[in-house]
């Protein structure tokens, strides 16, 4: 189909990055974030190529994404699957049928899972503490009465807590976090424990305890919200240029008038646009990649966008590089002033999907 755009997923480097976070967690366990249909990349194939790559251990948020995790590892794929959601009340039975690890993350979940006890015994669940987040997790005065009650009707196995500024390492909250949880940690003290996900998995050795959940640096964002060179591409999402056109000056380019010319430019206009995943505002601030250079991208619309070429030979038919191997997906997020879990997650099903090996 060459009139779409087109997402390669190559899964060796996402399995190439991988093994770079166990070489930087010396140690800890990765256990992958697959949440979100593995980023936007399809959380079929890339959790098999993880899987193949040595993960044993994988969170979501969702329910529906962990039943659908194992589904698609399968019977031969045991692998430990938690829920960042946790336990939500009247789920119980479906947690069990996937054999999913709930996070409790406040006393009303923690009540539930008391009530999910069995005759086979209690639920296996890992236990989320909040160590300034303020968004999730159980406060240290809930997770202080767990401990004294000897976590009754509960099979704990895994404490864990979440960084809020690891992408800023030296903000004060990281080390505020730390004390935090090692704190809480002193409560429970047998259980296995992890603090941090990608970019916390960089910060140093204090920081990883027992487990690291890398979500976007598996997938090719750098941990620090910039290109890292030890963090290779995933997705390359390319598109077909469709029309060749000069524009005069003192014409519009696009919708409305706020892209008035100032001088005559030459123009691509690439068949693809916001409907498969690029932010509108990338118009006037984001590059292209083609014929070796990055070019600017002066609109994006629904279906198409316009990039500037110069004098740069080019005709319909050839494909132009969005993101990938010579447009970081940090270069793309800072340009739209998000970050490159969005730029993954927005990713539309319009753009036809393929899956490389390298």
């Amino acid at each position: 189909m060459p009139h779409r755009a087109r997402l390669t997923v190559d899964l060796s480097a996402l399995a190439r990055n991988f093994g770079t976070l166990g070489a930087v967690a010396a140690g800890a366990e990765v256990a992958p974030v697959v949440k979100a249909d593995g980023y936007g990349l399809g959380v079929k194939r890339t959790s098999e190529a993880l899987w193949s790559a040595g993960a044993r251990s994988f969170f979501v948020a969702r329910l529906d994404e962990g039943e659908a995790l194992r589904r698609s590892l399968g019977p031969t794929r045991p692998a430990r699957i938690y829920l960042l959601d946790g336990l939500v009340p009247g789920t119980t039975d479906r947690i069990r049928k996937s054999d999913l690890t709930p996070m409790l993350a406040d006393p009303v979940q923690v009540a539930a899972a008391r009530g999910a006890a069995t005759d086979g015994g209690p639920l296996e669940v890992g236990l989320h503490v909040d160590t300034g987040m303020n968004r999730q997790g159980l406060s240290h005065g809930a997770l202080s009465d767990l401990s004294r009650e000897g976590a009754r009707g509960l099979n704990p196995i895994l404490l864990m807590s979440h960084l809020g500024s690891a992408a800023t390492p030296e903000h004060p909250r990281n080390t505020l976090q730390l004390q935090r949880f090692r704190q809480a940690r002193s409560l429970f003290s047998d259980l296995p424990a992890s603090l941090s996900a990608s970019a916390g998995t960089f910060l140093g050795p204090d920081w990883r305890f027992d487990m690291v959940r890398p979500g976007v640096s598996l997938f090719g964002g750098g941990p620090f919200e910039r290109p890292d060179p030890r963090i290779e591409a995933v997705a390359t999402l390319d598109a077909p240029i469709l029309y060749v056109r000069t524009v005069e000056a003192g014409e519009w380019l696009g919708y409305g008038s706020g892209l008035r010319l100032e001088h005559r430019i030459r123009v691509a206009v690439v068949a693809a646009g916001y409907a498969d995943g690029l932010l509108r505002r990338g118009g006037g601030r984001a590059s292209a990649w083609f014929a070796g250079a990055r070019r600017p991208v002066r609109i994006v619309n629904m279906d198409l966008m316009a990039i500037e070429i110069g004098d740069t030979p080019a005709r319909p038919g050839d494909r132009v590089e969005l993101m990938g191997a010579n447009l970081p997906i940090d270069d793309l997020a800072t340009a739209t002033d998000t970050v490159a879990h969005e730029c993954l997650v927005r990713l539309s099903a319009r753009a036809r999907r393929r899956y490389v090996r390298s």
